[in-house]
């Protein structure tokens, strides 16, 4: 089945193609029927090849295999993590595709295929990510994924505070891919390789870790943390999900930053790792201070938005810093809790955008302030934000939970701690916009920072705000939520994420009573939050002392690439001292 591999990357490219040749003459169905059964078909090809993914299959596309042990084709390795990442960013996409059946606003020039185009180029590189095997080619479709990332953020681009967002997105992403291209050069000047398994080789041969290896990590690493949107290299994320069509959100937060990490993992692995690469305490360094970073602000920066779209943009930020914790242990069952963490929070939070788009369509806002008690209506949308929120808590038995239960055994308790705290507060934030958008309760108005951004005026995805909401946008949160509680609830499914990260003869990932109870801790613990902000408001609401933490968020792309050069600095700071003993 390996000579399936390259058909993964090839569909998708061919729907679009076809969609953006013909789309101008098809009606809007049609277009969104072929764009659909490209990305379905995708899917169900990426789910086939993860249930046959043992052994690993490799596949060198067009038959440029390897002579002498020399390689100039492009590799694409078809093992667990990298095909259950295709298969997330295929089902997230045609998750995406549903949600806006016939609703999205008609795009410029009438051409019925632009957006279904983009979404299937958009899948069409990340799993072209997710499965190559060379370090070339990887940053070609991390390339590929970026630029089209940039035109779906700024969709709308009759909009000027659109634009603004998908430039900074741009710029940042765009620094972050040149870092990565840097990286690369230096690797194949040290090495002659391009293909990942062959550079670590090369650099095992070499000997130990030296300047250049530690600056082509460092420069690597930039690249994916970007995508990833880890501190201090996040400050496009907030601003691209604010202005992104609702869609282009579920897919941004729930499986491109997760590619970032899982580049992150891959890397190391592959190039990294050996006794020519970064030390196994170096990097657990790095990523650990970078994830208690990334955790903590994320965690402060999302319980003062009122803009819900940028609260969900930097609850992800928050999870990500735990994802990076988890990835830095370095061990076989913090891996397995990564992944199960990771599919959880792709679906919930994929779920709780389109919950937010619901609101913007319906209403013209995503303010929890304007919104206090506008959408008592909305009942079943209100159930899924409440499912939402604790599910993002943790509370057994969904794969959130599951996933930080397992990576919290490994993690020791000082960093569980961290980990309850983030939880609680991310998910007590969701619950807090629940109960003042569906159900009125608390002041109308709180803490009226001057850094703080609002969400009101927002002008609705559809042509008119909605007096009825489609079926589609409440089926499509409801079959992803589901779907989170599935994979927790059913040993099965959950040991079969862990064998497909790990191998068969590692022990599947399950339920112990402490985990249970960590995730019961962190749920009473959100949502004795969200009672205290609504009925208690001005302890939890006042904002003056994280304000030099929010004006940070300046919106100028010119401090934004200050951090970014900062965040280079560290991460290679954060893994010199071996290098230098040595």
């Amino acid at each position: 089945m390996h000579h399936l591999l390259p058909v993964l990357v090839a569909a998708p490219l061919l729907g679009a193609t076809l969609l953006i040749a013909g789309g101008h003459r098809l009606p809007r169905v049609a277009a969104e029927i072929v764009g659909c059964v490209f990305a379905a078909g995708t899917a169900a090809l990426a789910i086939t090849l993860v249930l046959n993914s043992s052994p690993p299959m490799t596949d060198w596309v067009g038959g440029w295999t390897p002579k002498g042990g020399e390689s100039v084709g492009i590799v694409l390795v078809g093992d667990g993590p990298g095909l259950g990442m295709a298969a997330l960013a295929s089902l997230l996409t045609v998750a995406a595709l549903a949600y806006s059946w016939r609703y999205f606003d008609e795009p410029p020039r009438r051409h019925a295929g632009s957006f279904p185009a983009l979404m299937l180029l958009f899948q069409g590189g990340m799993c072209g990510f997710a499965i190559v095997g060379d370090l070339f080619d990887a940053f070609v479709f991390f390339e590929l994924m970026g630029v089209v990332a940039y035109a779906l953020t700024g969709h709308r681009v009759e909009e000027p505070k659109a634009v603004q967002g998908a430039l900074s997105f741009g710029v940042l992403n765009s620094l972050g891919a040149y870092a990565m291209l840097m990286g690369l050069g230096l690797l194949y000047a040290r090495t002659g390789e391009l293909t990942m398994t062959k550079i670590g080789q090369g650099l095992d041969r070499h000997g130990g870790p030296d300047a250049l290896t530690l600056a082509a990590f460092a420069l690597v690493l930039t690249g994916l943390l970007v995508k990833a949107a880890a501190v201090p290299f996040h400050f496009w994320l907030p601003d691209a999900h604010a202005v992104a069509p609702t869609p282009v959100c579920m897919l941004l937060s729930g499986v491109m930053v997760e590619l970032g990490a899982y580049g992150v993992w891959r890397v190391y692995w592959t190039v990294f790792a050996g006794p020519g690469g970064i030390p196994a305490s170096d990097l657990e360094r790095a990523l650990v201070v970078l994830g208690v970073l990334t955790g903590l602000v994320g965690a402060v920066m999302c319980w003062y938005q009122r803009h819900i779209k940028r609260l969900l943009a930097y609850s992800t930020i928050a999870h990500m810093g735990l994802f990076l914790i988890g990835i830095g242990l370095l061990r076989p069952e913090a891996n397995d809790g990564v992944a199960l963490y990771i599919l959880g929070h792709a679906g919930v939070k994929a779920a709780l955008f389109a919950c937010t788009g619901v609101l913007l369509d319906r209403y013209g806002s995503v303010d929890e302030h304007a919104l206090h008690g506008r959408a008592r209506e909305l009942r079943a949308v209100a159930v899924l934000y409440v499912v939402g929120a604790l599910s993002l808590a943790g509370l057994p038995p969904f794969t959130i939970g599951l996933g930080k239960a397992v990576v919290e055994e490994a993690a020791g308790i000082p960093l569980t701690l961290l980990f309850i705290a983030v939880s609680a507060v991310t998910a007590g934030a969701v619950l807090r916009v629940t109960a003042r958008v569906f159900l009125g309760l608390g002041p109308e108005t709180g803490d009226e920072s001057s850094y703080e951004t609002t969400g009101i005026g927002e002008e609705p995805e559809t042509r008119h705000q909605l007096s009825r909401v489609p079926h589609t946008m409440i089926a499509v949160p409801a079959v992803l939520l589901l779907a989170s509680l599935a994979v927790g609830a059913a040993p099965g499914l959950a040991g079969a994420v862990g064998h497909s990260v790990s191998g068969n003869d590692a022990p599947a990932p399950y339920w112990t009573p402490s985990g249970v109870l960590l995730g019961l801790t962190s749920t009473v613990l959100a949502l004795g939050l969200a009672a205290l902000a609504v009925t208690r408001p001005k302890p939890l609401s006042e904002a003056s002392r994280t304000d030099p933490l929010r004006r940070l968020q300046s919106g100028h792309i010119g401090d934004y690439v200050a951090w970014l050069l900062m965040g280079t600095t560290l991460l290679a700071a954060l893994a010199l001292p071996t290098i230098l003993n040595g």
